[in-house]
């Protein structure tokens, strides 16, 4: 290992100590009981709140997965995906947060999602529960995979070492970090890492644009690729038979610029729609402590998003201009953000900056882990299984859980081709479509009855699949992000059935009057 690895290193280490130690504090206080392993006794504060929700929704791949993309094919579709996102973060903490925090409560005092919807619809047989708790399982152990793909491409790239080893090194750290501390251990690492995530994306925008000869070389040397710094065109990286990016001696070649028409813009929008659907985000809404400072929560969350979103989009742009014969294919384009921190700083400071990327990894893996560890454990061993578990053996089953879904994403991310951006986009749009338009008709729409929920669940969640790999490669029309059909099939397939089925009983009327005029 070189000097300046080990110094990477050793700035890392440093880190992940801190984050160690954050999960060893409240070990303690997670395990008194499984509401305060898995929602912190609804003690979250503002800032905790906001941050935490924020971080653990973007992941690694804002500083990868997001800088790659507009590093590979430029402005448009980085930019409208961040455009989306931004409008998404902003609706939902102000159309969700406060109704829901409102509702879980009154709603059985419910501490994770699927028990939210099946004591909203007060279930007797536990179907919604089962089935939303299968769909998180499904869909986190993906997100997982991304998380660990991020960690072996950080740590590959970095220390020059083997893709699978430093991916398991990855995984082995979550998942011991994850076991220890619990909702409030994540939640509170997750508002720390916030702050490191961006700082790092701020000082590497800085430094980026420095090195690159300041904003105007920056944008002398981007425009000449033609359409890469459009909203409406799409740069077209020239490949050869192997699949990577042919350079001449003038640099990287690049075809003709492809037109980026409106409908590739309302899909890449689209992703704002999975916001309504993101279990991370909307534990965040159930836990803070007090409805009345989710004001102040949104606030601090979109200015968050806004300055993250716009950085990471820049800096994929201003790595072009830097260094543009760096990488020749999409998944290896996702390490400019390292490759910047690597070659423009000094080591010491390159590893606090690294950490952010693994900030952002950690912050969403024991979201995912934990979440899905509670869908299992909580929801279907003792809700449906074994009704009469203790929460000591509720506890032991979740530990186990989050071992077996730690190894199921890391099998799924052996492949080190991997690219995050796509990975966390089926995700994401699994989530947004299963769970997303009965979130807002749950909350919203008294009428909406138990078939409906099922029937929208399962036609969302079922119709991300069809959509991406049998309809999506029509290509056309039909090339749209899967989210956006699957949302639209949802929503009406819960009005559909709630329409044709006996109308909701007095009390979950009453209960819904009650969530709502409690606001």
């Amino acid at each position: 290992m070189s000097t300046s690895s080990a110094q990477m290193l050793i700035s890392m280490v440093l880190y992940m100590s801190v984050v160690i130690g954050i999960g060893i504090y409240f070990a303690k206080r997670a395990n008194q009981s499984s509401e305060n392993y898995y929602l912190g006794g609804r003690s979250l504060g503002p800032w905790v709140a906001a941050f935490s929700a924020e971080a653990s929704d973007m992941s690694g791949w804002l500083l990868m997965g997001l800088p790659g993309l507009a590093y590979w094919t430029g402005l448009a579709d980085a930019f409208w995906t961040a455009i989306g996102l931004a409008l998404g973060t902003y609706i939902n903490w102000l159309l969700v947060a406060r109704r829901l925090r409102n509702y879980s409560h009154i709603a059985g005092d419910a501490i994770t999602l699927p028990d939210f919807f099946s004591q909203r619809f007060h279930e007797e047989k536990k179907v919604i529960l089962t089935i939303s708790s299968l769909f998180i399982l499904i869909f986190f152990c993906v997100y997982a995979a991304s998380c660990f793909v991020t960690c072996g491409k950080l740590f590959s790239s970095i220390f020059n070492a083997d893709y699978r080893l430093m991916m398991l090194c990855g995984v082995a750290f979550v998942v011991i970090y994850t076991f220890l501390g619990g909702f409030l251990a994540e939640s509170t690492s997750d508002f720390m890492q916030a702050i490191i995530m961006v700082f790092a994306l701020i000082v590497v925008l800085v430094s980026g644009t420095a090195a690159a000869g300041g904003v105007g070389q920056v944008l002398e040397n981007i425009r000449n690729i033609p359409g890469f710094l459009e909203f409406f065109s799409t740069a077209s990286p020239v490949l050869d038979e192997a699949g990577q990016q042919v350079i001449s001696q003038s640099g990287p070649v690049f075809g003709q610029a492809e037109a980026y028409p409106l409908l590739n813009v309302l899909s890449m929008l689209a992703w704002g729609l999975g916001y309504f659907g993101m279990p991370q985000v909307l534990l965040r809404f159930m836990a803070i402590r007090k409805a009345d400072e989710l004001k102040k929560s949104r606030r601090v969350a979109t200015v968050w998003v806004l300055i993250s979103l716009l950085s990471a989009v820049t800096i994929g742009l201003v790595g072009r201009a830097f260094a543009p014969t760096a990488f020749t294919n999409a998944s290896d384009a996702e390490n400019i953000f390292s490759y910047l921190a690597g070659t423009l700083m000094h080591p010491l400071f390159a590893g606090l900056v690294m950490a952010g990327i693994l900030a952002a990894t950690i912050s969403s893996s024991d979201s995912y882990l934990l979440i899905a560890a509670s869908a299992f454990s909580k929801n279907l061993f003792q809700g449906v299984f074994h009704r009469k578990a203790n929460d000591s053996q509720v506890m032991v089953v979740s530990r186990v859980t989050l071992i077996v879904i730690a190894l199921i994403g890391a099998v799924i991310a052996l492949d080190e081709n991997s690219v995050i951006f796509t990975i966390v986009s089926f995700a994401w749009a699994g989530f947004g479509a299963t769970f997303g338009p009965l979130m807002l008709f749950s909350l919203f729409w008294k009428r909406t009855t138990k078939a409906g929920a099922v029937a929208g669940m399962l036609s969302g969640g079922i119709m991300v699949f069809v959509w991406n790999f049998l309809i999506k490669p029509l290509g056309g029309i039909f090339a749209i992000y899967e989210l956006l059909p699957a949302f639209i099939i949802s929503s009406i397939f819960i009005v559909a059935v709630s329409l044709l089925t006996a109308e909701p009983d007095k009390t979950v009327e009453e209960e819904f009057e009650r969530a709502k005029t409690d606001l």
